[in-house]
């Protein structure tokens, strides 16, 4: 039986590609994202949750109380009534408690306790409603839920720079595309990969958030699990190789947390080992974990 998190943890995730593209800007024609400031590689909360959530979803055959609610073509608002179909609600009649004095309008709003039930139906059955959280007010109302583990934008160690490769493809789509090449039936296209980037994400797992969606050390145990592994099977072309290269953990013995979290973050540098040659491997970093900057009563847990 799995049980509710007694303490609080924060981790640092590295991580690092290899000639490919980690997350590309839509606004920027797919390049790398960088911050233009410093040149630094980005990559957002949003694409690492999206890297753990596929890997549950496979890991966990997308069934409950492990199935994924933001996932590909999924109708979000018909999944949120289906927990009010599942709880045997009915979404057009008035509510069976008449001191409610409302009835529920066309989009199937649900009121008061209808919408707790509802919520607690989500957080049961998706792992990541109860990780991550998630607004589930936009249909037939099951509230919002405040996840208990966050995750910053990963930010690369060093500057990165990306290049841009011309490649062919020896082929066309269409007929007409043929005729108009005088049968020089090849595609161009570009392609923009980082040469070498090491990556430094920061997580946040609150106890009492924990609580109150039901993430459990079961739960957790699953998430170290997908951050581990969640580059596995996230392969392609573009990405060329990604993968997770430490996970340092600290484990706090209190649910509110026995230090701030910025003081544990600066016990750990990241740094390369020669500075007059460009990096292209994480053997070419240095990880240091000063330990005397961590009190005893914070576990550091490395995977």
């Amino acid at each position: 039986m799995s049980e509710a998190l007694q303490k609080r943890y924060d981790f640092i995730l590295l991580f690092d590609v290899k000639d490919g593209n980690p997350n590309g800007d839509p606004d920027a024609g797919n390049l790398p994202r960088v911050d233009p400031e410093t040149g630094h590689g980005l990559v957002t909360d949003v694409s690492l949750k999206r890297k753990i959530r596929n890997y549950v979803g496979l890991r966990m055959e997308d069934q409950p109380p492990y199935a994924i609610f933001v996932k590909e073509k999924s109708i979000l608002n018909q999944t949120i009534e289906q927990a009010y179909i599942n709880l045997d609600i009915d979404l057009n009649e008035a509510p069976a408690d008449p001191s409610d004095g409302k009835k529920r309008n066309k989009a199937g709003q649900g009121q008061g306790k209808e919408v707790d039930r509802a919520r607690k139906f989500m957080c049961q059955n998706f792992f990541d409603i109860r990780t991550f959280g998630a607004v589930l007010s936009t249909g037939a109302n099951a509230g919002q839920v405040r996840g208990p583990v966050q995750l910053t934008f990963a930010r690369s160690v060093d500057p990165v720079i990306a290049h841009e490769h011309s490649i062919t493809r020896m082929a066309v789509t269409t007929e007409a595309d043929a005729e108009k090449q005088g049968g020089d039936n090849r595609t161009m296209g570009r392609k923009f990969t980082v040469p070498y980037g090491l990556y430094r994400a920061h997580g946040f797992v609150s106890a009492p958030l924990a609580n109150q969606t039901g993430f459990s050390d079961v739960d957790l145990e699953l998430l170290w699990e997908a951050i581990e592994n969640m580059f596995e099977h996230d392969r392609s072309a573009t990405r060329g190789l990604m993968g997770t290269r430490r996970l340092i953990i600290f484990e706090h013995t209190s649910r509110m947390g026995n230090i701030s979290v910025q003081k544990l973050f600066d016990a750990v540098t990241v740094s390369r080992k020669d500075e007059n040659l460009p990096a292209r491997d994480f053997s070419d970093y240095e990880v240091q974990i000063n330990s005397e900057l961590i009190p005893d009563t914070v576990n550091v847990i490395e995977r």
